[in-house]
């Protein structure tokens, strides 16, 4: 099955959604600078995501390895278990805001989000904001791909235990058994994606839900370990904070929540475009984002806290737990859970992101499957057990290359909602007509460009220099403000809006 697109884009009034495909000028539509069925405008017959599907879609973002991970990793700050509760809900509230902001221009507007940045940076100057999202995409599919497959090796040998015979090798830093499980999952999201948009939703629809059996039975298995015991005031981490200070460290939680999930939300136009309407946007993300995403954050705690009960500190490694239950079946279970969610969250999270920003790169040659293929190739040539084995490359590559997305994110909501104030030709941004609305000049909006690598230069600062420490959870915020003030600061007042 084809990646969601209708086979020809159509013209549109100010602020419409995209037309009737068959009113498309035939200029714009053999246009392959800019054109192929995969990134086209949504055709109406498309908008098949409604409330429940994105509701499932946050689920699989959340609910992961990584997700758990994060939460628990709060109380390393110093936080107690309802201050990282609190400071997480914060953060989820915020997401709410910037997602409802993307999701909603993105189901008004019907294109993925690399078409969507031609808007305020042009034509061909959006390749920029696509190329650095693939960046960031690539390495964490990777990264996540190989933590995936390391969760399911344990799980195997405790299941059977003489697959460990298959781990006491190595092969380019990783061993017979790591090389199965991590090709076995690769291959399986690749498949996913292969079969198109709709694959994806159905996988999503499956794999959302699923990770709740298995956190809900871990929960209750560690909270009987625990007799039931459960001291939300205990502090894990560093010193307990101080009134002030814990305030700073609860909104600097909050606020890296909210970085946690920039990337998706900066993206979230590739899945929203299909969507019902504003209104099954806003309701899915409600429902999905918030209130799940609020019980997934409280369910993580408690097993944080109890697992610090029964170990003495808290097990930041859900699968960790997991190996150590008591019955084989509990643990197959767990295992299929586990690995559904992992690959739900990595194919929807930065596989489709990466395949569309591919195929954005070249249209002519690239579609949304070939995207996808060089994403499944790239994620094993970048060797991601040697990156992740490396903290300072995580940090300063990923970190770094991660600060750029406020920025991107405060440019593009601006220029959209408050400059332009919703109103798009869609038309025209499949046209290279050095006369169209978003041809600026030579294809790329310098101005905004210009607007980016300053802001994106302060943000990358916040985010690695040691000085700036404190204020590196709120380097999202920061940028995404600079990113905003920046372009319209730059902005050429004699450039007609539409």
């Amino acid at each position: 099955m084809s990646a969601p697109a209708a086979p020809h884009p159509a013209p549109a009034e100010p602020g419409s959604g995209p037309a009737p495909a068959s009113h498309l000028e035939d200029r714009h539509r053999s246009n392959r600078r800019l054109y192929n069925d995969d990134i086209a405008p949504r055709d109406d017959s498309a908008g098949n995501w409604g409330t429940g599907n994105l509701f499932n879609w946050w689920m699989s973002a959340w609910h992961s390895l990584g997700g758990y991970a994060f939460a628990v990793g709060l109380f390393a700050l110093g936080l107690n278990g309802w201050q990282v509760l609190l400071g997480m809900s914060v953060g989820m509230v915020l997401s709410l805001g910037a997602s409802n902001l993307m999701g909603v221009a993105g189901q008004k507007i019907g294109v993925p989000f690399a078409v969507f940045a031609r808007i305020s940076f042009g034509v061909f100057g959006a390749n920029i904001p696509a190329l650095i999202r693939a960046i960031v995409a690539v390495a964490w599919y990777g990264i996540q791909t190989y933590l995936a497959a390391m969760a399911v090796k344990i799980l195997v040998i405790r299941v059977w235990s003489g697959a460990a015979d298959l781990d006491n090798n190595d092969f380019i830093g990783l061993s017979s058994l790591q090389w199965i499980c991590l090709l076995a999952l690769w291959a399986l999201q690749l498949m996913v994606l292969q079969r198109g948009m709709e694959a994806v939703k159905k996988f999503s629809d499956f794999a959302g839900p699923t990770i709740w059996i298995a956190m809900l039975a871990l929960a209750l298995w560690i909270l009987a370990k625990a007799d039931w015991h459960l001291d939300w005031n205990a502090n894990f981490g560093a010193e307990a904070p101080g009134f002030w200070h814990g305030s700073w460290l609860i909104l600097g939680a909050g606020f890296s929540t909210v970085a946690f999930m920039a990337g998706p939300i900066l993206n979230f136009a590739d899945f929203t475009r299909l969507g019902h309407s504003p209104g099954s946007v806003k309701r899915g993300n409600a429902l999905g984002l918030l209130a799940n995403g609020i019980a997934f954050a409280l369910v993580s705690v408690v097993i944080g806290i109890a697992s610090a009960e029964v170990y003495g500190e808290p097990v930041t490694d859900p699968v960790a737990l997991i190996a150590e239950l008591d019955s084989i079946a509990l643990v197959l279970v767990a295992a299929i859970a586990v690995s559904a969610a992992q690959v739900g969250v990595n194919v929807i999270l930065n596989f489709v992101s990466a395949s569309f920003d591919f195929a954005h790169l070249w249209p002519k040659r690239i579609s949304f499957k070939i995207g996808g293929a060089i994403t499944a190739v790239l994620s094993i040539v970048i060797m991601p057990w040697k990156m992740y084995s490396t903290p300072a490359i995580v940090n300063t590559f990923l970190g770094g290359v991660g600060a750029l997305i406020g920025p991107l994110f405060g440019i593009i909501m601006a220029d959209f909602y408050i400059r332009r104030r919703q109103h798009v030709h869609i038309a025209q941004l499949y046209t290279d007509d050095p006369k169209g609305i978003y041809h600026y000049r030579g294809g790329v909006n310098w101005r905004n460009i210009a607007a980016f690598a300053l802001a994106g230069g302060i943000t990358m600062i916040i985010a690695l220099a040691d000085v700036f420490s404190d204020f590196a959870p709120f380097s999202w915020p920061i940028g995404a403000a600079l990113g905003a003030g920046f372009s319209f600061l730059f902005q050429d007042r004699r450039q007609p809006v539409d």
